[in-house]
């Protein structure tokens, strides 16, 4: 027996005489490739900025008013507070820790408004008894927006990603 099923045509994306419903128009905005590689920029600038172990920089990629919140749920509001919650662990554990991004991938949820996912290793972090820790993997997610043709982080949060058997 032989069935046939229907898929969705044009039309139901397509409104009278032809053009384009709101609907369809809001499903995925245009990726524009300005806008991904400034976006790619503020992730180096991140990465860059921690290696660094500089809080200044680091939060100088975040919006004014943006959420921070790290692998342990802590979290900080405000560039400001993110800048100074993490000034002293740059200073203690992570002090000597390279972070690397090994891949990203950025959706745009409207033309101002970015998902941005970050996976990231790193090596040298050290707890308070100050022993290496072994190699971390982890997941950055982030909202991203745009303010007078500038990215910034709107909210990002850590993730540690256990290790696979």
């Amino acid at each position: 027996m032989r069935r046939t099923f229907s898929a969705p045509s044009i039309r139901d994306a397509v409104g009278l005489r032809g053009r384009l419903t709101q609907q369809a128009l809001t499903l995925q905005p245009p990726l524009t490739r300005r806008d991904e590689a400034a976006i790619r920029n503020v992730v180096a600038t991140s990465v860059e900025a921690w290696n660094k172990h500089d809080a200044n920089a680091f939060a100088r990629v975040f919006a004014d008013e943006a959420d921070f919140k790290n692998v342990r749920g802590m979290s900080a509001h405000g560039r400001a507070a993110i800048a100074k919650f993490h000034a002293p662990i740059f200073a203690t554990s992570f002090k000597d820790s390279p972070l690397n991004i090994s891949d990203s991938k950025i959706r745009f949820i409207k033309p101002d408004v970015a998902a941005v996912d970050a996976w990231w290793e790193m090596t040298g972090a050290k707890p308070r008894d100050g022993q290496d820790l072994p190699l971390r993997k982890g997941l950055l997610s982030f909202v991203m927006t745009t303010a007078k043709s500038q990215w910034f982080i709107t909210v990002m949060h850590n993730t540690d990603l256990p290790a696979c058997p």
